[in-house]
Order: structure tokens, then C-alpha cells, then sequence
């Protein structure tokens, strides 16, 4: 017969599974949104759509209102995922930080709807929706890796890294993160075009970096010095693969990515801003910031156990936190 906690496992399995589609599916609608510019599709008016729950059929009112639709499923099945981690899991110092910070950025990212919605934004504000979107897909994202990790795959996190690793890898992800912000305002600030092929910019090697044509150059050499970095977090890796597979593993995902993110970069030029293409570069990040987000959440050990209990429930062989040390 299986045992209550067996189901609670199961049920937050499943639940973790759907919420990270689900969020993931979000961060598509909203990127369609922004480049069909439907954003004013369903008027000055929110949660309603031109204060109707369902509206008249126009096309940037449907882009907009299934957006909103499915936004509000995916509130609850992070709330969902939100009560059941917390119910079987709360002295766990990752459940501590994750549930938080996904039902956190959750509310946020529908503030920052209503307020583009309510009110005109500029280019800048704009631009950090889509940090936003990637920081709870990716707290979503980790909290599912706990959850289908604990008590097996988690006490990897416990091997030795080298000095610096651990530096080298947050330091990436917040790299990364600001690299995203520029890609997103230049989306917003419709500079995306100013360099009208690729790999060059309109012909030349070097532009400048004025006006929007400086914007969209900017982005491109801080996109080739992110592809460096990733190479370099990988090339660490394989001298690590023996004891540290998982980070081998997520950092070779993040190379295939952030390499499939340069084509698609120039698809979207070669294409003119084809939908298509958009939004395969908005997917493609967005699973780049997770693989590495895991790579740094699996570069942290195993918190202490505070209990006898808790200690009863950690993984075989794992080591307290602080008695690991970086060689």
C-alpha cells in the first residue's frame, strides 16, 4: 500500500513537472505578445480583457488574452507546488529560498503586466519583464530539481570543487542575466533591426556604438564574450566529469545552448524579425539560464541538518554544510 509520503513525493513530482512547463509556456506567450505587439490587446483594462472575462475575437486580443488565461493557470499550480513542497519539505534550506521566490516573482511578473497595461513604459522598464519571467522560470525550475533529486542525485553537491568554481559559475549566471536585459531592451527600444546582417553589422566589422546601431553591436560582442565564458565553464568541467557528472553534464547543456542562441540570433536578422524566429531566441535563453542556474545551484553543498529528525532524512554519505571544502 503506498504510504502518505510516497504520494506527497508523486504529487510534487507531478506538480513540479506541470508548474515548469507551465511557466516556460508563459515566458513564450509573453514574448509573442511583445513581438506581434499585442500588448494593448485587450485595452486599459486587467485582469478583465476590454472589461470582459471573454472578450470579442480580434487577433492581438486572442495573442493577449490566452496569455493572461494561461498565466492564471499556472498561478495555481505554483501555488499548488508552493503549499506541497512546504508541506513535506520546509526544513530544507532550498525550499526556503525557492517557494518564496517563485510565488514572489510569480505576483511580480502580474504587477508588472498590469502596470504595462495601465500605464506607458519606457523602453528600460520594459525590458526587465522578461528578467523577471526568466528569474521565476528558473526558481520553478530548481524547485522541481530538488524535488525529483532529494535523497539521491542532491549528494553530488557534496564532492569537492576546485577554488573559484563556484565564484566563476554566479558570476556567469549574473552575466548572463545582464546580457538578457540588454537582448530584451533591444527588442524594446526597436533597435533590433539597426544591424541589418550578420555576423557583420550593415557591412562593417566595427560601427560604433551609437544610437541604436551601438545598441544592437553592444549586444552582439557581449553575446560573444557570454559564448567564451560558457566555453571556458565547460572546459572546467571536463577536468571535473569523473566526480562532479553533473556539472559536466549541465554546463556541456549550457554550451549546446548558448551556441544554438548565436544561430538563432541570426536567424531572427537574416528572417527580419520573423515570429518564428523570435521566439525560438526567446526559448532558447530561457532554457540557457536554466542549465545554468542549476549549474550553480548543484555548486553549493548540502545544508546542515538542524535535527535529529532531519538528519535521520538526509542523503547517505552526505557531508554537512561547511564541512566541505573547495580543493
Amino acid at each position: 500500500m503506498t504510504t502518505p509520503d510516497v504520494r506527497l513525493k508523486k504529487a510534487a513530482r507531478w506538480l513540479a513537472a506541470a508548474a515548469t512547463i507551465g511557466m516556460f509556456i508563459v515566458l513564450i506567450m509573453g514574448a509573442t505578445v511583445t513581438n506581434t505587439g499585442s500588448q494593448a490587446g485587450c485595452g486599459k483594462s486587467w485582469p478583465l480583457c476590454h472589461g470582459k472575462f471573454i472578450p470579442g475575437f480580434a487577433v492581438s486580443t486572442m495573442i493577449e488574452f490566452s496569455h493572461r488565461f494561461v498565466t492564471s493557470i499556472e498561478s495555481v499550480l505554483i501555488i499548488a507546488l508552493a503549499v506541497v513542497a512546504l508541506a513535506g519539505w520546509r526544513h530544507r534550506v532550498e525550499v526556503k529560498i525557492f517557494v518564496p521566490l517563485m510565488v514572489f516573482t510569480l505576483f511580480l511578473q502580474a504587477g508588472l503586466g498590469a502596470w504595462a497595461v495601465m500605464r506607458p513604459q519606457n523602453a528600460a522598464a520594459l525590458a526587465s519583464h522578461f528578467g523577471v519571467s526568466l528569474t521565476a522560470f528558473a526558481s520553478v525550475f530548481l524547485t522541481a530539481a530538488f524535488l525529483y533529486e532529494h535523497g539521491g542525485a542532491e549528494r553530488l553537491r557534496n564532492r569537492a570543487l576546485p577554488p573559484g568554481f563556484r565564484y566563476y559559475a554566479f558570476g556567469l549566471l549574473a552575466y548572463i542575466y545582464a546580457l538578457v536585459y540588454l537582448g530584451a531592451y533591444v527588442r524594446h527600444s526597436n533597435a533590433s533591426m539597426a544591424c541589418v546582417d550578420w555576423p557583420l553589422c550593415n557591412g562593417q566589422i566595427f560601427p560604433g556604438f551609437s544610437g541604436p546601431v551601438g545598441i544592437a553591436f553592444a549586444h552582439r560582442l557581449a553575446a560573444l564574450a557570454g559564448m567564451l565564458l560558457i566555453a571556458g565553464l565547460f572546459a572546467w568541467t571536463i577536468r571535473l566529469r569523473a566526480s562532479r557528472p553533473d556539472l559536466f553534464r549541465a554546463s556541456g547543456l549550457a554550451l549546446a545552448l548558448v551556441l544554438l542562441q548565436a544561430f538563432s540570433g541570426a536567424i531572427v536578422v537574416w528572417t527580419r524579425l520573423d515570429i518564428f524566429s523570435t521566439l525560438s531566441h526567446a526559448g532558447i535563453v530561457t532554457l540557457l539560464f536554466g542549465a545554468l542556474s542549476y549549474t550553480c545551484y548543484h555548486a553549493l553543498p548540502l545544508p546542515k541538518p538542524r535535527t535529529a529528525d532531519q538528519a535521520r532524512q538526509a542523503p547517505a554519505g552526505a557531508v554537512p554544510l561547511g564541512s566541505t571544502s573547495e580543493q
